[in-house]
């Protein structure tokens, strides 16, 4: 498995959890505007870092799918600032958030 391949798997995973999380939140928080406006948040960077990435395997060009990678990245500082927010009002079980993100500062590059 090359590298990108197994960058497509890791998004792709981490796109799924975030898609569970997202329902677990309106299963159970369906009258709570904050926890459903932060899920939406979460689930459109969530899945974007994943889409984006594939989309960046068959960009056009160099600069084209660097310019796809720098967006994988915003998003997934984007996730990592709902995930927090979602721990810091606990609406979600605490380690399943802390595991999110760890994933996403995995995926961040430094």
């Amino acid at each position: 498995m090359d590298l990108h391949e197994a960058l497509r798997d890791r998004t792709k995973r981490f796109a799924s959890r975030i898609i569970r999380l997202y329902a677990y939140l309106q299963q159970r928080y369906h009258y709570n505007d904050a926890a459903l406006v932060i899920g939406k948040q979460l689930l459109r960077s969530g899945t974007g870092c994943a889409a984006n990435h594939g989309e960046a395997r068959h960009s056009r060009s160099r600069a084209d799918r660097i310019a796809k990678f720098y967006i994988v990245v915003q998003e997934l500082e984007e996730s990592a600032l709902w995930l927090k927010l979602l721990h810091e009002h606990e609406m979600a079980y605490a380690v399943e958030i802390e595991q999110l993100i760890n994933k996403t500062n995995d995926h961040i590059p430094q």
